[in-house]
Order: C-alpha cells, then sequence, then structure tokens
C-alpha cells in the first residue's frame, strides 16, 4: 500500500457504515469483512467501517466492535468509525477505531431526528469526547473529526443558512476536534455554493483543519462538486462502493457518489489515489452477492474501462 506521499487525493469509502445504514437488509458479518478486506486491497486507505450506535437503532450496524477489530488487523488501513455521542465514542475506541466522527447537523430539525439533540447538546457531546481522547496515551489517541451535516440545505428545514455553517465549524474546533469536514447530507449543494462555503469556513478555522467533504449524487451534481472541492484544495473526499447511501432521517436523500466512478475521474486527470480501479470493480461482486436485490449504481461499472485506459492520467491530451 502506497505512503501518503504517493497519494493525491485520499477517496475515503463510507459504504459499509453510510451504505448499509440506508438499506433495510443486513448484511452479514462475513460479508462485511470481505468487503473492507477487498477495497483495501484494492488501495482504499480509509474505511468508515460503521458507526456506534445501538443495535436497535441501526441493526445493520449490531457487529460494530467485532468489524472494527477485524479491520485493524489490515495494514496501512486507516479505520474510521462514526459516532453520535459519548457512549458511541467509548465504545469505537474500546474497539480500537483509528478515527472517530461525529455529525453535527446545521439543520437542528434534523440534529433532533438524527441524534435527538440540540446544537447547544452536541457541542457538550463533543468537549466531553475531546477530553475523553486527551486523556488517552498519545499512542491510542484515536483522530477526532466533527462533521457539519446538512451543510448545504436540508429536506426538513429547507435552505441552511451559511453563518450557521460556519459558526458551527467554529464552535466544533473550540469544542476539541482536530478537524472539521462538511456534509451534503441530502444532495442540496451546487458547485458554486461549495466553492463558497470552503473559502467561509476555511477563512474562520484555516485551510488546515478543512481538508475533506462529504458529498451525494441524489441531483446528479456529486462529481461536479467533488471537482470543485478538489479545485479549491480540498484532498479527501467521500464515497460509497455502488453509489449506496443516504440518511434514514433525510427523506429522500439518496445516493452518495460511486466511488468507482470517482477515482475513474481522478485516474482520468492524472491524480494518484493508490486504487487500482480494476480490482475496485471487482468488489462489486461481494455486494451483489451479499445484498441481492439492492441497486447498485455507476457509470463506469456499467460501460467497463475504456480501451487503452491506464491509471495516472488516462485521457490527458498530449503534444502532437
Amino acid at each position: 500500500m502506497q505512503t501518503t506521499a504517493d497519494i493525491d487525493v485520499l477517496v475515503s469509502e463510507v459504504g459499509p457504515r453510510d451504505g448499509l445504514q440506508s438499506i433495510k437488509a443486513v448484511m452479514p458479518t462475513a460479508a462485511k469483512k470481505a468487503w473492507i478486506a477487498a477495497e483495501a486491497a484494492a488501495g482504499v486507505r480509509e474505511i468508515e467501517v460503521c458507526s456506534f450506535v445501538p443495535a436497535k437503532l441501526l441493526p445493520q450496524m449490531a457487529d460494530a466492535a467485532e468489524v472494527v477489530a477485524f479491520a485493524r488487523t489490515i495494514p496501512g488501513l486507516t479505520v474510521l468509525a462514526l459516532v453520535p455521542n459519548l457512549r458511541g465514542a467509548e465504545n469505537a475506541i474500546a474497539a480500537g477505531a483509528h478515527k472517530i466522527a461525529l455529525p453535527l447537523s446545521a439543520s437542528e430539525t434534523h440534529s433532533k431526528a438524527n441524534l435527538r439533540r440540540t446544537h447547544d447538546q452536541v457541542i457538550e457531546e463533543v468537549r466531553q469526547i475531546a477530553a475523553l481522547v486527551r486523556s488517552l496515551p498519545a499512542d491510542r489517541r484515536p483522530g477526532f473529526e466533527g462533521n457539519v451535516a446538512t451543510a448545504f440545505g436540508c429536506t426538513l428545514e429547507g435552505p441552511v443558512p451559511e453563518r450557521k455553517v460556519v459558526e458551527l465549524a467554529c464552535r466544533l474546533v473550540e469544542a476539541g476536534v482536530d478537524e472539521v469536514g462538511l456534509s451534503d447530507t441530502t444532495g442540496y449543494a451546487n458547485p458554486q455554493q461549495l466553492r463558497r462555503l470552503i473559502r467561509l469556513v476555511r477563512a474562520e478555522i484555516g485551510a488546515e483543519r478543512l481538508s475533506g467533504v462529504h458529498l451525494h449524487n441524489t441531483r446528479g451534481l456529486g462529481l461536479a462538486n467533488a471537482l470543485a472541492a478538489l479545485e479549491e484544495g480540498i484532498t479527501t473526499l467521500d464515497s460509497s462502493l455502488g453509489g449506496l447511501g443516504g440518511c434514514p432521517y433525510a427523506p429522500g436523500a439518496s445516493g452518495n457518489i460511486v466511488t468507482e466512478d470517482l477515482v475513474f475521474m481522478l485516474d482520468a486527470m492524472g491524480l494518484r489515489t493508490g486504487i487500482d480501479l480494476p480490482r475496485l470493480l471487482a468488489v462489486r461482486r461481494i455486494l451483489a452477492e451479499a445484498l441481492p436485490g439492492e441497486a447498485l449504481y455507476g457509470f463506469t461499472p456499467d460501460a467497463g474501462l475504456p480501451k487503452g485506459y491506464e491509471p495516472g492520467g488516462w485521457g490527458i491530451a498530449t503534444a502532437a
């Protein structure tokens, strides 16, 4: 597996968490492990493998600790887990997650539906988690990311004021997160809006604290938004194999960016991801077999790779 110095863009796979939480079927634990192992073997360096929520709320995540423990055995893989609160963070840390991420919805209506907490209550959870992380020996401290969800609009509230997103990003940093991410939870973002909000947030918290975005393809703008983010200097992009994903508490919020399509676009642009696209495409078989009847998306898997395809610059014009 390549080192960070060999990578231009980190493609962070979120399917085992965001994808599976959005469907009714429960993927067998063995299939989850096979999926994670196969993606890592294809060169994916960071995978959000689960969320630590009560099994009665999301039975798809009942095996979270076992999945994290398995993923930890894969050399070179950063194991990421979503946590909704302090209890979830304690469980994720005990399981061995390298990195934890907590969502804070810019829409307070969505926050109450998703986490059953107001903005102030979530910020208090962040403070407690940050204190917990600081109390650990240095070699056991996970990275801690705060994600501003519904940052570009909300199916429950509609437009979200940009000043609220900036305010919450600042509050997350003040409460102790290492970095902030912006999430288009409901697929509302457009490239111009994305550029503007990245610049506004970075002006307040610093470019080094905002390096990643989580985008959806709900209205077909996923890759356009990813390109806009790249041009603003974003170096981490979330995506989901087969385009699985959405938010169960945001009606109509379907469709993460398809990992296969994103990697093809980055390859075609000559950007290094460290991912072997043919091997990545083969991983879809695991999903198809474990989730029969579940729709999988992606233009690249459907069309196939172009004749003469080579990673790292396919399609880049050269002088005659």
